[in-house]
């Protein structure tokens, strides 16, 4: 908690050459310290420079982003559509006329920022070159379906979006999110030549391989905790099964824990190991 408190919104941080990071004031349950924005490209010069997730439409984030840039923002790109991702997106491409750059939406969760229109679609493997930097998209879904990391080449930086936070896991939330996609997703990252996480929330993982190893245990291991809850409560409603499954996590964020419940319970069923009818959930004989 006090490496996620030591991040300051507004605050330019260096993180690697010619990358630095200035996260928005919106911290919270979901957010952490608040998103992260991340500027690649060198600091003085006339090259243009490269944003990644531009974060919530937010005065106070625009005015510190714009000083910054001035006018040499020449690329905008998002790791996703959620809300506190991809919004100011549109705010700055009126200001800078810089070109908009992602995975499309995928609308009807509820969740999405469906006024995000790119003017290029990225999909796996598309590089852009923003200057002297090569930017690859990396498609992983899970956490959404239109989730891209951003692999910066020269320095083997994964800009991970909400794919993997420092300092907490994600929510996994149906119907978009898929829990089954998230791992697989995991994987793919460990045959990317990676040096480095540089998440959507919380500071820079310098222990790639071992996070994600570490993630997918994690997962498993609830998941299995989750079975566990099933066969003695079940047949059983979701807001049941947190109480069981989720007893380690504070009750205020069982609502949000539901969610991520789901997403396992509807893995399970896609193994075979789980069924529901009527609201309910059980194992399956």
């Amino acid at each position: 908690m006090n490496a996620l408190l030591s991040i300051i919104p507004g605050e330019v941080v260096t993180i690697a050459p010619g990358v630095r990071r200035v996260t928005a004031p919106n911290p919270g349950m979901m957010t952490g310290p608040g998103t992260n924005t991340y500027l690649i490209g060198d600091p003085v010069g006339d090259g243009g420079l490269a944003l990644i997730d531009p974060g919530p439409d937010l005065v106070d984030h625009r005015d510190v982003l714009l000083s910054i840039v001035g006018d040499r923002l020449r690329w905008i790109l998002c790791t996703h559509t959620h809300r506190d991702h991809s919004p100011l997106a549109r705010t700055l491409k009126v200001a800078t006329g810089a070109e908009v750059l992602g995975f499309a939406v995928t609308p009807g969760d509820g969740r999405q920022d469906e006024t995000f229109a790119p003017d290029r679609a990225l999909q796996d493997g598309d590089v852009v070159t923003c200057g002297a930097y090569r930017l690859r998209a990396v498609h992983t879904p899970g956490h959404a379906s239109n989730h891209l990391c951003y692999l910066l080449e020269v320095h083997g930086l994964l800009f991970t979006g909400d794919h993997v936070m420092q300092g907490s896991t994600v929510v996994i939330s149906p119907p978009d999110g898929d829990m089954q996609a998230y791992l697989d997703s995991l994987q793919h990252l460990l045959v990317l030549p990676v040096s480095a996480f540089a998440p959507g929330h919380g500071h820079v993982i310098t222990t790639p391989q071992d996070e994600v190893r570490r993630l997918v245990a994690h997962r498993l291991k609830r998941e299995e905790k989750i079975f566990t809850a099933l066969t003695a409560a079940g047949p059983a409603t979701l807001e049941v099964l947190v109480r069981h499954a989720y007893d380690d996590v504070p009750e205020r964020i069982h609502n949000v824990a539901m969610r991520s419940l789901h997403a396992h319970l509807l893995r399970l069923e896609r193994g075979g190991r789980a069924t529901q009818a009527g609201g309910e959930w059980r194992v399956q004989p």
